[in-house]
């Protein structure tokens, strides 16, 4: 997929959020593509026409807003990010992710991430020496193949445990999101039980990834009854495993 970049100046980047107290997002559009994204109503906003994963708007001022707007506002703890990937394969050239962490754990301010990509592990230093920050990573499936289907531009599912081993063994606290749920999911446990400090399990809650489930018959994936039998499933596994795991529906 050809993807198209744009560099735009923001006019705000601390942004109020309903997970958090806060939101920073140093991307608009994320170059994984993955197929359920809920974030692709950003469209609407943003003027692009072409497909999710096919652009991505980079706010070049991010760190710079930033640095001005922690002393304004009232401390609270920062998502980073809501709807992008802060690690999606820009970052590393532009550094937009790591500059805004830097700025936050220098002041102080509690910071949640939420990422697919072990680019995370290029700011151990940064991580380390915060007061207060989680490091967690999206992982839907234990299937490479359902990865391929529903992620195709994110890191491998491996590549992804093996971050997330690495960050808890210098001491970062991690958790695991599986959100959402993909066929494949009840292969996880037995992955992320060195790794995961907790485990946070969501459904499908849109309807962006239909077509795809109907294209691959997998429509029994997307009902009720799939999401609350999986859903139990793992949260007994996981706990079973000495891992505390929540079904968050």
């Amino acid at each position: 997929m050809t993807v198209q970049f744009r560099e735009i100046r923001a006019k705000t980047i601390l942004s109020k959020s309903q997970i958090s107290d806060y939101a920073v997002n140093p991307f608009v559009g994320c170059q994984h593509a993955c197929v359920y994204c809920y974030a692709k109503f950003m469209k609407r906003f943003s003027g692009h026409k072409e497909a999710w994963g096919a652009f991505v708007d980079i706010k070049i001022n991010a760190p710079e807003l930033l640095a001005r707007e922690v002393l304004k506002k009232k401390a609270g703890r920062v998502w980073i990010s809501g709807v992008c990937d802060p690690y999606q394969p820009l970052e590393r050239k532009y550094r937009l992710t790591r500059k805004c962490l830097e700025i936050l754990v220098e002041h102080g301010w509690p910071v949640t991430v939420q990422t697919k990509s072990p680019l995370v592990l290029r700011d151990l230093d940064i991580l380390k020496r915060a007061a207060d920050i989680e490091v967690g990573f999206t992982i839907t499936t234990a299937d490479e193949r359902m990865r391929k289907i529903f992620e195709p531009g994110a890191p491998p599912i491996a590549k992804r445990i093996e971050a997330l081993e690495k960050l808890r063994a210098e001491g970062v606290k991690t958790f695991a999101m599986i959100a959402p749920l993909l066929p494949g999911a009840e292969g996880l446990p037995a992955l992320l039980k060195k790794s995961a400090g907790h485990v946070l399990v969501d459904r499908l809650n849109y309807h962006y990834a239909d077509a795809v489930y109907k294209k691959y018959g997998m429509q029994w994936a997307m009902k009720d009854s799939f999401f609350r039998e999986k859903g139990e499933e793992l949260r007994k596994t996981f706990e079973a495993n000495g891992v505390p795991c929540q079904v968050l529906y």
